[in-house]
């Protein structure tokens, strides 16, 4: 294939919008055997190892334990890499190693296969999160020996557990951090900085961002800024593109807000909810999509763990697994994603359905 075509820098904005980036046509195994080899040499030597999620809360938790800790490696790591992000770290990590792993949920007993493996090889491993755990799930990650925190996933955020269990006495920077991360995190949206922390740690690398908001916490500096607002140029109109493909769809005793784009999904979420949307559904050019909820629908995670996902009660991610071969992703992209938003639509559908306090009533 010519680089050219995957070239981001020649698409316009309306082709950027319904395509994927760069990286996804990039092979699995290209991918994981770089990341294994990056991650071979971050463990080389290394006292402590932080596997994150490298968004604002993964890595506000990385903040955290270096401030605490006086180092740590990074792993970076999203929810559905964290199987092998386990096993590198039980083959590579200095066996006195401090390990912990932030603002990750295991989806299933294959995510944490390794972790007896892991127990056994470092001095200790922690875990802080605030996703919503299957019991079973947090039962076997606590009898393989790790010290696990998940904190309520309506009230913090991964840093806000980190901020707590750390036995460090961190400055108010680092409160303050926590702080915007959760008001980002958990979609409280009340604090300006919390779109800014969020952007910074999309667009730029793991190890700048942690570093940029050890010495500065929430408040980025001059140069940052001016770094975000040239970005939020194709932002914006990436943004604009999915606002004007979104529809409404009634699900029950829900409108649910559906489009497809590259975009960032918490904007085009916030522009449906305005439309009237309960809930909104935000399909990527990836295959993946989010699930963003409103007071009147908190059932994110429900919907998204049908599909190949999890979360929380108003935001929640997935994947769903109807990709068989690129014939399936090209019929994607030039559909929009019509197979994936009928697959997530009908995971609203099966919810089973709530009594007036919230719980689900049995059938």
């Amino acid at each position: 294939m010519d680089d050219w075509l995957i070239d981001d820098d020649r698409l316009s904005i309306g082709r950027k919008s319904v395509l994927p980036g760069e990286g996804f046509f990039h092979p699995d195994s290209f991918e994981e055997e770089q990341a294994e080899l990056e991650a071979a040499d971050a463990l080389d030597g290394a006292s402590v190892v932080v596997v994150a999620d490298p968004d604002a809360d993964g890595l506000a938790c990385t903040a955290l334990i270096r401030e605490a800790r006086g180092a740590g490696s990074l792993i970076p790591a999203g929810p559905h890499e964290l199987e092998e992000a386990i096993e590198w770290v039980a083959e590579y990590a200095d066996p006195d190693a401090e390990v912990y792993i932030c603002d990750l949920c295991p989806d299933s007993e294959y995510d944490v296969a390794a972790l007896d493996a892991l127990v056994e090889r470092a001095a200790s491993v922690s875990w802080f999160d605030h996703h919503q755990w299957d019991a079973d799930l947090a039962a076997t990650v606590e009898e393989a020996g790790v010290t696990l925190a998940v904190g309520d996933s309506d009230e913090v955020c991964s840093a806000d557990v980190a901020l707590a269990e750390l036995d460090y006495d961190f400055d108010d920077r680092y409160a303050d951090l926590a702080a915007v991360t959760r008001d980002h995190d958990l979609w409280i949206r009340d604090d300006p900085r919390s779109d800014d922390i969020a952007d910074f740690a999309y667009w730029e690398e793991p190890e700048e961002y942690v570093a940029v908001v050890a010495e500065h916490g929430a408040d980025l500096p001059a140069e940052v800024e001016e770094y975000l607002a040239e970005r939020r140029v194709e932002k914006e109109a990436l943004i604009e593109k999915a606002v004007e493909r979104s529809e409404l769809r009634e699900v029950d005793d829900w409108t649910v807000g559906v489009t497809y784009g590259r975009c960032s999904q918490n904007e085009v979420a916030e522009a449906m909810r305005e439309q009237g949307a309960d809930a909104s559904v935000i399909v990527k050019p990836a295959g993946s999509a989010s699930i963003r909820g409103t007071e009147n629908f908190e059932r994110c995670h429900e919907v998204a763990q049908q599909v190949n996902g999890g979360g929380h009660p108003r935001a929640a991610g997935c994947k769903p697994d109807i990709y068989d071969d690129m014939l399936d992703y090209a019929h994607h992209w030039t559909t929009r994603g019509a197979v994936a938003k009928q697959a997530i639509i009908d995971a609203f559908r099966r919810l089973e359905p709530e009594d007036d306090e919230g719980i689900e009533t049995e059938t």
